[in-house]
């Protein structure tokens, strides 16, 4: 389960355990459970939108361009502010993508096996990624997994926190399906955790991480976020988390099963994961 799950899960009027044991129980710190994030002010909202959508487009804009650029909309912001808000987001003007996964130190970082790979069939080679979707008086956060060979969307999870959780959740639900060789990732906490990396090494899948610096890892599921941006989520208006995953979910269908790609002959990824094209739900 999520960490909103189990703290959903934890009744403060439980006259048998009080809330400290439901948390060990649980496993879930104290902390967590009684923390309560501050939302964001209207205005800060609207500044992420117009950031996330021309991060998009120039994914190069750093703070400094981004606040200038904010200015050139009419939005008199300084740097401060438009920092804040990007690392909020986990975006960064280092590589071309959100860097919504945070390196942690004291987590095995495991060797790039993709360089010069000739990837030619399905559940060959996963990867993992994750980027900031917006809501309508808020914001969450996208993992999906998708098959390289196929562009196929094997699974994937909404989280309102960078936990590991909903990694674990989406990984859990890929494997029930079938079993990559490799899993490429980049060095975020959530997937150098001993939780994802145990479940893929029992598994018998031999990890791969992305490189500092390298520009184009990932490159398959950076152009799915892409898609997902224009054609889902900039296009809708998502009241909250629910809403936004009944949406996504029918659009994951639509990618999945009916999208022509013109990389795959104009083609759906289904027909060349499964080689039939049938309908198949993820989630």
């Amino acid at each position: 389960m999520s960490l909103e799950q189990k703290r959903s899960l934890i009744n403060p009027l439980d006259s048998l355990l009080s809330v400290s044991q439901q948390c060990a129980l649980l496993g879930v710190p104290r902390s967590s459970y009684y923390y309560a994030s501050l939302p964001e002010s209207e205005y800060n909202l609207a500044l992420m939108r117009l950031i996330d959508a021309q991060y998009l487009r120039r994914p190069f804009y750093g703070s400094r361009r981004m606040r200038d650029w904010l200015q050139g909309q009419g939005h008199e912001v300084c740097r401060d502010r438009v920092r804040r808000l990007m690392r909020l987001m986990g975006i960064a003007a280092i590589y071309p993508k959100p860097r919504l996964s945070i390196k942690d130190k004291a987590h095995r970082i495991y060797p790039y096996l993709l360089r010069e790979l000739v990837i030619d069939h399905t559940d060959q080679v996963w990867a993992a990624d994750i980027t900031y979707i917006r809501l309508r008086r808020g914001f969450a956060y996208l993992v999906a997994i998708m098959d390289w060979y196929s562009r196929y969307v094997v699974a994937w999870e909404l989280s309102l926190t960078l936990e590991a959780d909903f990694c674990l959740m989406a990984l859990n639900r890929a494997l029930t399906r079938a079993a990559p060789e490799i899993f490429n990732t980049d060095q975020g906490s959530q997937f150098t955790s001993e939780a994802f990396t145990g479940k893929l090494e029992d598994a018998g899948i031999r990890i791969s991480m992305d490189g500092r610096g390298r520009t184009f890892d990932n490159i398959m599921i950076e152009r799915l976020w892409r898609s997902v941006k224009y054609e889902e989520v900039y296009l809708k208006d998502y009241e909250n988390v629910a809403d936004a995953r009944k949406s996504l979910t029918e659009y994951f269908l639509f990618y999945n099963n009916e999208r022509p790609h013109q990389s795959l002959g104009s083609r759906p990824p289904a027909v060349l994961y499964s080689g039939t094209g049938c309908m198949v739900s993820v989630g």
